[in-house]
């Protein structure tokens, strides 16, 4: 008899050691799971003149207090941080100094709830205030100075010292044109441009005064 209550004792406590040394044992935490996130973004306007205020809203999902990065890519970019609100909102704004094309996004930082993700890109345009004239009739047929020759539908400027082919868009009473620079001018005392006849078309430009432009 004693052979097997001895077997019996050591079963027991073959059994009950392990559950022993895991009562011992502190329960490990798992850290939470990231999910995805995304991010939403809306501007206060698309075109605004230098020195003018850009308000920036957005929001993540899942809400909650989550930081947020805002870019601004062009003649001179920025970055911010911020954080939303608990249904996860943010705010911010932002002021071009220099007149130019600028590229805004969010961007949401990983947390130890989200996954990091950005928004869709949104485009501002900054104007300087100038003055422009106009070219083109009694000049058809001539050669241009960056090459090729003015014609009627030619769309292009004349700027005294910008590269040839760079961009400008200009904007006159809620209508915009987004031309390249093809001649040089204008040689008239205080005008910055001189667009084409295609171009004053474009705008419904009077053909001298006041415009806005992005350089």
């Amino acid at each position: 008899m004693r052979r097997p209550l001895s077997l019996m004792l050591l079963a027991a406590l073959f059994l009950i050691g392990p559950a022993l040394s895991m009562a011992g044992k502190k329960p490990v935490r798992k850290a939470p799971k990231r999910v995805g996130s995304h991010v939403s973004l809306h501007i206060s306007g698309h075109h605004m003149v230098q020195g003018d205020r850009v308000v920036v809203r957005g929001r993540v999902r899942p809400g909650g207090g989550h930081q947020v990065k805002l870019v601004v890519r062009g003649r001179r970019g920025i970055a911010r941080s911020t954080t939303s609100n608990r249904r996860g909102v943010f705010r911010m704004s932002w002021r071009a100094r220099r007149a130019g094309a600028y590229r805004i996004r969010a961007h949401a930082i990983h947390d130890r709830r989200i996954r990091a993700s950005s928004s869709p890109t949104r485009r501002v345009t900054a104007y300087r205030h100038a003055h422009a004239s106009y070219y083109g009739p009694g000049l058809y047929g001539n050669g241009m100075a960056c090459g090729g020759t003015l014609l009627p539908g030619t769309l292009g400027v004349a700027h005294k010292t910008l590269p040839c082919g760079s961009r400008v868009r200009f904007r006159y009473r809620g209508r915009s044109v987004t031309v390249r620079v093809v001649d040089r001018g204008p040689y008239v005392g205080g005008r910055d441009y001189d667009l084409t006849a295609a171009t004053r078309s474009r705008l419904g430009f009077p053909g001298n005064g006041r415009i806005l432009a992005s350089r």
